[in-house]
């Protein structure tokens, strides 16, 4: 089967072909440093990794750019709240992002691009855009006349007339309320170190140029595969292209749209006091433990949070390190070579092809683990030795493999899950030889023995599993 993805602009699945044979360029919006890191930020860099992931696999050189905006209202304005240096607010935040994508196992980018870097590629390309008759200056800022472009709103499929009117300057500046900024004129309310030379004058970047030009410096004028979170959609993504689109470039040949993490079914952000940092959730929970429940849900399904996500998160991550720690010990442990090479199993490749259906694919993980299982309880070593490969192959398709260098060194940490999945699994067993021999005041026994510890077991066609319960 050949990879499908489905592209937000035409709303449907299609079969990915790379502009160039064995080579994808990939461009991801990255963060906003105006603040600390939250779960629902890391949801499409991990999506995007995973697709990174597998298409290396799949033989192709990946080239990925994630950028940082690192000059924008938002951050100038909780500078000024703060008493402090825009910049320097920029770099802190960007270094706490950078830590929190290396926690969770996400791979550096190609290219990770600052927006004040790439000040003199957005001048240029603005000049291109009102060269093209498609964009106009008033009182040193520019502004982008999206009635020049026909097809504007075509990636969100909207109408121009039902669209609302762009925010990000006075509408009484523009020639039409929906046009959007492409520089912003200095403001003397504004720091002079926020401001640069221009043809228009002292002036800034608006957000949504930076993008377009940094796609064009990093990956030219047409690249593979544009990714983001889903509230990108619009204005960003529909206003990138549409910028990119009137200067004269092709641009996305495909778009990828993450769902977002909610909680009680709001999206997750610090403006509605429900964002999770991820420093507070990795003082919890192992890094893994995250990675698995933010990768473990399609990447365009919403992830509901609820207290109970990462101790189920903890408790199938025990389960995995597990196996592959005790088939480890009892056949010894494959080469990373071994397991980049290894055959993929066909259903988890057909899974991973049908627009990387991660859940299905973790099935067949879980499948492969308990033939693992059992063939290390009955003494069949081969079997043992052929499931350890297997697992050890598809779980690092999804940054997840427990021996890898990104997670066997957290020895401490691994080890506990380890032992306590070792502990549990072995009072399952006794449960259910009790349930076998209809003892039900024993199988019951354990049922409340590890209820106590706050270990919550569920019977299921497929066996009994655990998981921690949610605290109150």
């Amino acid at each position: 089967m050949t990879l499908h993805l489905y592209d937000t602009a035409t709303r449907s699945e299609r079969a990915f072909t790379p502009l160039v044979a064995g080579k994808v360029g990939i461009y991801l919006c990255g963060a906003t440093v105006q603040s600390s890191p939250h779960v629902g930020h890391m949801r499409s860099a991990v999506a995007l990794d995973v697709l990174q992931r597998w298409l290396e696999r799949s033989g192709n050189d990946v080239t990925l750019v994630r950028n940082v905006t690192d000059i924008d209202d938002k951050i100038l304005a909780k500078a000024a709240e703060n008493n402090e240096e825009w910049w320097a607010r920029a770099l802190r935040y960007e270094r706490e992002f950078s830590h929190a994508y290396t926690a969770l196992g996400v791979k550096y980018p190609a290219a990770e691009p600052r927006a004040t870097g790439h000040i003199q590629q957005m001048v240029q390309l603005i000049q291109r855009i009102v060269d093209n008759g498609h964009g106009y200056e008033h009182e040193g800022s520019v502004y982008f006349d999206v009635r020049s472009l026909p097809d504007y709103g075509s990636l969100t499929n909207q109408a121009l007339d039902d669209l609302t009117p762009a925010t990000d300057s006075p509408a009484e500046h523009k020639r039409d309320p929906r046009d959007f900024a492409l520089w912003k004129a200095r403001k003397d309310s504004e720091p002079e170190t926020a401001s640069w030379d221009s043809p228009w004058g002292p002036g800034r970047p608006a957000w949504h140029i930076e993008c377009s030009a940094m796609a064009k410096r990093y990956l030219g004028d047409e690249f593979d595969i544009h990714g983001g979170g889903l509230d990108l959609r619009f204005p960003h993504h529909e206003n990138e292209l549409a910028q990119s689109r009137a200067a004269g470039d092709r641009f996305a040949r495909l778009w990828m749209h993450s769902a977002w993490v909610t909680q009680s079914g709001a999206k997750m952000s610090k403006s509605l006091g429900n964002g999770l940092l991820v420093s507070e959730v990795l003082d919890q929970y192992h890094p893994a433990a995250l990675r698995l429940a933010l990768a473990g849900v399609h990447y365009r399904s919403m992830l509901e949070y609820a207290d109970s996500t990462l101790d189920d998160a903890t408790a199938t991550w025990a389960r995995l390190s597990g196996f592959v720690l005790r088939a480890s010990d009892r056949v010894g442990a494959p080469t990373a070579e071994q397991v980049w090479v290894a055959e993929l199993p066909e259903a988890f490749v057909t899974a991973m092809d049908d627009d990387l259906s991660v859940p299905r694919a973790f099935a067949h993980i879980h499948e492969t683990v308990r033939a693992g299982n059992a063939a290390l309880t009955s003494g069949d070593d081969e079997a043992a030795r052929s499931a350890l490969l297997s697992v050890r192959a598809m779980l690092d398709v999804l940054g997840l493999d427990p021996a890898s260098v990104q997670w066997r060194d957290d020895s401490s940490t691994t080890g506990a899950l380890v032992a306590l999945d070792s502990l549990v699994r072995a009072d399952i067993e006794a449960r259910s030889d009790a349930r076998a021999n209809k003892d039900w005041a024993a199988a019951d026994a354990i049922r409340d023995r590890l209820a106590a510890a706050n270990i919550v077991i569920e019977d299921s066609a497929d066996g009994a599993r655990w998981s921690l319960a949610a605290d109150d």
